[in-house]
C-alpha cells in the first residue's frame, strides 16, 4: 500500500505498458476477426486476413513478454477489503486470459498451417507452418478458434466490468493500479 494515497501498490511501468499493448492488439484483432469472416472473397478480405493473423502474431509475441515480465516481476497484491472469494474469482479470471492469450493466436495459427494458408508476418516473414495440410483438422482449429474467442470475451467484459465495479463502487484503488493518472487525479 501506498500510505500517502491509501491506494494499491501500482503496476511497473513495464507491465503497464504491457497491458495496453496486448489490450489495443486485441481490441482491433476481434472486431477484425468479427467483420473479415462475413466478407465474400475478395482481395480486400485476403489483405484483411492478413492483418488479423499479424495482429495475432504480434499480440502472441507480446504475451510471452509480458508473462516472462510477469513471472520475474511480481504483481502488487489484491487490497485486503476484497473478500477471498473475489480474490479467489479476480486470479481465476486473470488466469484465464492469460491461457486464453495463447490459445486464440495459436489456434489462429494452427488454423492457417492446416488449412494451407501461411501465416506471412508484415507481408515478408514467412511463419512456419505448426502442422500440415489437413482439411478436417484445419476445422476443428478454426472452431476451437471461434470457442476460445467468445469465452475470451466474455473474461475480458468481466475483467472490464470487474474493474469498473472497484473504481466506482468500492473506490479501492484497483483501476489506478493500471492507470496511474487517476491515482494523481486523487492526490
Amino acid at each position: 500500500m501506498n500510505s500517502s494515497t491509501n491506494m494499491p501498490a501500482r503496476y511497473s511501468h513495464v507491465a503497464i505498458a504491457l497491458h495496453w499493448l496486448v489490450a489495443v492488439g486485441i481490441f482491433c484483432a476481434i472486431p477484425l476477426g468479427l467483420y473479415m469472416a462475413d466478407l465474400k472473397l475478395s482481395p480486400t478480405k485476403l489483405q484483411l486476413y492478413a492483418y488479423h493473423k499479424w495482429l495475432g502474431i504480434s499480440i502472441l509475441i507480446l504475451v510471452v513478454i509480458r508473462t516472462l515480465w510477469r513471472v520475474t516481476h511480481r504483481p502488487p497484491a489484491l487490497p485486503a477489503s476484497m473478500s477471498v472469494k473475489q480474490q479467489k474469482l479476480a486470479h481465476g479470471i486473470a488466469h484465464g486470459m492469460y491461457l486464453l492469450m495463447f490459445l486464440v493466436p495459436l489456434t489462429g495459427w494452427l488454423m492457417s498451417s492446416a488449412f494451407g494458408k501461411p501465416v506471412v508476418m508484415f507481408g515478408v516473414l514467412p511463419l512456419p507452418d505448426l502442422i500440415g495440410v489437413d482439411e478436417q483438422v484445419g476445422k476443428f482449429f478454426e472452431e476451437a478458434h471461434e470457442v476460445c474467442n467468445y469465452i475470451f470475451c466474455t473474461l475480458i467484459s468481466l475483467h472490464i466490468l470487474a474493474s469498473l465495479k472497484h473504481h466506482f463502487m468500492e473506490r479501492d484503488g484497483i483501476l489506478a493500479r493500471m492507470l496511474p493518472f487517476l491515482e494523481k487525479g486523487k492526490s
